[in-house]
Protein backbone atom coordinates (compact mmCIF):
# COMPACT_ATOMS: atom_id res chain seq x y z
CA UNK A 1 0.00 0.00 0.00
CA UNK A 2 1.29 3.54 -0.93
CA UNK A 3 1.16 6.84 0.78
CA UNK A 4 1.18 9.37 -1.54
CA UNK A 5 2.12 12.50 0.87
CA UNK A 6 0.89 15.93 -0.57
CA UNK A 7 3.75 17.86 0.43
CA UNK A 8 7.53 18.83 0.00
CA UNK A 9 8.75 18.66 3.99
CA UNK A 10 11.20 17.04 4.62
CA UNK A 11 10.80 16.48 8.47
CA UNK A 12 7.35 15.03 7.32
CA UNK A 13 9.28 12.51 5.20
CA UNK A 14 11.77 11.44 7.42
CA UNK A 15 9.24 10.85 10.44
CA UNK A 16 7.25 9.16 8.23
CA UNK A 17 10.29 6.98 7.25
CA UNK A 18 11.49 5.98 10.55
CA UNK A 19 8.04 4.66 11.05
CA UNK A 20 8.72 2.45 8.27
CA UNK A 21 6.61 3.96 5.50
CA UNK A 22 8.34 5.13 2.06
CA UNK A 23 6.27 8.25 1.18
CA UNK A 24 5.89 9.43 -2.48
CA UNK A 25 6.43 13.71 -2.04
CA UNK A 26 3.68 15.54 -4.17
CA UNK A 27 3.86 19.18 -3.89
CA UNK A 28 0.56 20.19 -3.78
CA UNK A 29 0.61 23.57 -5.02
CA UNK A 30 -2.10 25.64 -2.69
CA UNK A 31 -2.47 29.02 -1.85
CA UNK A 32 -2.46 28.32 1.96
CA UNK A 33 -3.41 32.66 2.42
CA UNK A 34 -5.96 32.67 -0.30
CA UNK A 35 -7.70 29.81 1.08
CA UNK A 36 -8.15 31.11 4.54
CA UNK A 37 -9.00 34.25 3.49
CA UNK A 38 -11.57 33.03 1.00
CA UNK A 39 -12.94 30.30 3.76
CA UNK A 40 -13.13 33.46 6.50
CA UNK A 41 -14.94 35.45 4.52
CA UNK A 42 -17.82 33.24 3.92
CA UNK A 43 -17.70 31.39 6.88
CA UNK A 44 -16.38 33.87 10.25
CA UNK A 45 -12.63 33.16 12.32
CA UNK A 46 -11.30 29.86 11.90
CA UNK A 47 -10.26 28.36 15.34
CA UNK A 48 -6.56 26.77 15.26
CA UNK A 49 -8.10 23.32 14.44
CA UNK A 50 -10.04 24.58 11.79
CA UNK A 51 -6.99 26.69 10.54
CA UNK A 52 -4.81 23.52 10.55
CA UNK A 53 -7.53 20.76 9.22
CA UNK A 54 -9.02 23.08 6.12
CA UNK A 55 -5.19 23.47 4.64
CA UNK A 56 -4.37 19.65 5.53
CA UNK A 57 -7.78 19.05 3.34
CA UNK A 58 -6.80 21.37 0.66
CA UNK A 59 -3.31 20.28 0.33
CA UNK A 60 -4.89 16.45 0.47
CA UNK A 61 -7.20 17.22 -2.27
CA UNK A 62 -5.35 19.59 -4.58
CA UNK A 63 -3.50 15.94 -5.88
CA UNK A 64 -6.56 13.95 -6.11
CA UNK A 65 -6.83 12.36 -9.73
CA UNK A 66 -2.91 13.23 -10.66
CA UNK A 67 -0.36 10.91 -12.05
CA UNK A 68 3.01 11.01 -9.80
CA UNK A 69 5.69 9.31 -11.61
CA UNK A 70 3.68 8.53 -14.97
CA UNK A 71 1.16 6.52 -13.25
CA UNK A 72 -2.08 7.21 -12.02
CA UNK A 73 -2.25 7.58 -7.61
CA UNK A 74 -3.07 4.20 -6.06
CA UNK A 75 -3.26 4.13 -2.27
CA UNK A 76 -3.76 6.54 0.29
CA UNK A 77 -3.13 10.60 0.29
CA UNK A 78 -1.96 12.63 2.95
CA UNK A 79 -2.26 16.07 3.48
CA UNK A 80 -1.14 17.70 6.45
CA UNK A 81 -0.65 21.04 8.19
CA UNK A 82 0.73 22.61 11.24
CA UNK A 83 0.77 26.03 13.51
CA UNK A 84 1.80 27.14 16.45
CA UNK A 85 -0.15 29.17 19.12
CA UNK A 86 1.43 31.08 21.95
CA UNK A 87 0.05 34.00 24.14
CA UNK A 88 -3.21 33.85 21.87
CA UNK A 89 -1.68 34.34 19.00
CA UNK A 90 -1.52 31.43 15.83
CA UNK A 91 1.83 31.30 14.46
CA UNK A 92 3.06 29.72 10.82
CA UNK A 93 6.35 29.67 9.21
CA UNK A 94 8.45 33.18 10.14
CA UNK A 95 10.43 32.72 6.50
CA UNK A 96 12.15 36.19 7.76
CA UNK A 97 15.18 36.05 10.45
CA UNK A 98 13.55 38.83 12.36
CA UNK A 99 10.16 37.14 12.40
CA UNK A 100 11.74 34.22 13.59
CA UNK A 101 14.04 36.44 16.12
CA UNK A 102 10.54 38.51 17.32
CA UNK A 103 8.85 34.82 17.65
CA UNK A 104 11.32 33.75 19.89
CA UNK A 105 11.60 36.98 22.04
CA UNK A 106 7.74 36.18 22.67
CA UNK A 107 7.88 32.30 23.31
CA UNK A 108 11.14 32.51 25.44
CA UNK A 109 11.16 30.26 28.33
CA UNK A 110 7.14 30.28 28.30
CA UNK A 111 4.87 26.98 26.59
CA UNK A 112 2.55 26.92 23.66
CA UNK A 113 0.38 24.16 21.56
CA UNK A 114 1.38 23.17 18.42
CA UNK A 115 -1.98 21.98 16.17
CA UNK A 116 -1.21 19.50 13.41
CA UNK A 117 -3.93 18.77 11.16
CA UNK A 118 -4.49 15.76 8.96
CA UNK A 119 -6.86 14.73 5.84
CA UNK A 120 -6.56 10.94 4.61
CA UNK A 121 -8.20 10.24 1.28
CA UNK A 122 -8.54 6.29 0.56
CA UNK A 123 -7.45 7.17 -3.38
CA UNK A 124 -7.29 3.54 -4.28
CA UNK A 125 -7.77 2.08 -8.14
CA UNK A 126 -6.82 5.40 -9.24
CA UNK A 127 -10.29 7.37 -7.82
CA UNK A 128 -11.00 8.68 -4.34
CA UNK A 129 -13.21 6.41 -2.38
CA UNK A 130 -13.42 7.94 1.17
CA UNK A 131 -11.76 10.58 3.29
CA UNK A 132 -10.93 10.75 6.78
CA UNK A 133 -9.47 13.61 8.94
CA UNK A 134 -8.60 14.72 12.61
CA UNK A 135 -6.04 17.02 13.98
CA UNK A 136 -4.14 16.83 16.60
CA UNK A 137 -2.28 19.26 19.70
CA UNK A 138 0.57 18.85 21.66
CA UNK A 139 1.80 21.24 24.36
CA UNK A 140 5.55 22.55 23.92
CA UNK A 141 7.76 24.33 26.43
CA UNK A 142 10.73 26.17 25.65
CA UNK A 143 14.23 26.66 27.66
CA UNK A 144 14.97 30.28 28.36
CA UNK A 145 17.52 30.98 25.53
CA UNK A 146 20.07 34.10 26.16
CA UNK A 147 20.27 36.62 22.83
CA UNK A 148 23.20 34.96 21.90
CA UNK A 149 21.75 31.11 21.79
CA UNK A 150 18.60 33.16 19.76
CA UNK A 151 20.67 34.94 17.31
CA UNK A 152 22.90 31.69 16.53
CA UNK A 153 19.41 29.60 16.22
CA UNK A 154 18.12 32.00 13.85
CA UNK A 155 21.24 32.36 11.39
CA UNK A 156 21.30 28.74 10.74
CA UNK A 157 17.98 29.49 9.15
CA UNK A 158 16.27 26.37 10.04
CA UNK A 159 13.41 28.09 12.35
CA UNK A 160 12.85 30.26 9.15
CA UNK A 161 10.34 27.26 7.45
CA UNK A 162 8.74 25.58 10.60
CA UNK A 163 5.83 26.43 11.77
CA UNK A 164 6.55 28.44 15.15
CA UNK A 165 10.26 28.69 14.28
CA UNK A 166 11.76 25.83 16.47
CA UNK A 167 12.17 22.11 15.32
CA UNK A 168 12.07 19.44 17.98
CA UNK A 169 14.05 17.18 16.30
CA UNK A 170 16.79 19.22 14.26
CA UNK A 171 18.85 21.87 15.92
CA UNK A 172 16.08 22.76 18.09
CA UNK A 173 15.73 20.18 19.96
CA UNK A 174 18.01 21.17 22.75
CA UNK A 175 15.56 24.82 23.24
CA UNK A 176 12.66 22.38 24.18
CA UNK A 177 12.41 21.59 28.22
CA UNK A 178 9.52 19.14 27.47
CA UNK A 179 6.45 17.92 24.75
CA UNK A 180 3.04 16.93 26.01
CA UNK A 181 1.28 14.88 23.77
CA UNK A 182 2.35 12.53 20.35
CA UNK A 183 6.16 14.14 20.20
CA UNK A 184 5.43 13.41 16.65
CA UNK A 185 2.86 16.43 16.25
CA UNK A 186 5.53 18.56 16.89
CA UNK A 187 7.82 17.42 14.01
CA UNK A 188 4.37 17.91 11.24
CA UNK A 189 1.95 15.12 11.98
CA UNK A 190 0.63 13.12 14.70
CA UNK A 191 1.70 8.93 14.16
CA UNK A 192 -0.64 7.83 16.15
CA UNK A 193 -3.50 9.71 14.76
CA UNK A 194 -2.41 9.01 11.37
CA UNK A 195 -2.20 5.36 12.27
CA UNK A 196 -5.72 5.74 13.59
CA UNK A 197 -7.25 7.69 10.66
CA UNK A 198 -5.99 4.46 7.93
CA UNK A 199 -7.57 2.43 10.51
CA UNK A 200 -10.87 4.14 9.76
CA UNK A 201 -10.50 3.49 6.28
CA UNK A 202 -10.17 -0.39 6.68
CA UNK A 203 -6.57 -0.86 5.84
CA UNK A 204 -3.53 -1.62 8.39
CA UNK A 205 -0.68 0.51 9.87
CA UNK A 206 1.75 -2.58 8.72
CA UNK A 207 0.31 -2.75 5.17
CA UNK A 208 2.10 1.03 4.56
CA UNK A 209 5.26 -0.07 6.00
CA UNK A 210 8.25 -0.56 3.39
CA UNK A 211 11.34 -2.17 5.12
CA UNK A 212 13.30 -3.18 2.56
Amino acid sequence: MRLYLASTSPARRQLLRQAGVEPLLVAPAVDEEAAVTAHEAEHGPLSPDELVQLLARRKAEAIVGRDVDGRPIDGLVLGGDSAFLVGGELHGKPHRPEVARARWAGQNGRSGVLWSGHWLIDHRDGAPRAAVGRPASAVVEFARLDDAEIDAYVATGEPLAVAGAFTVDSLGGPFIRSVTGDPSTVVGLSLSTLRELVRELGVRWTDLWDLR
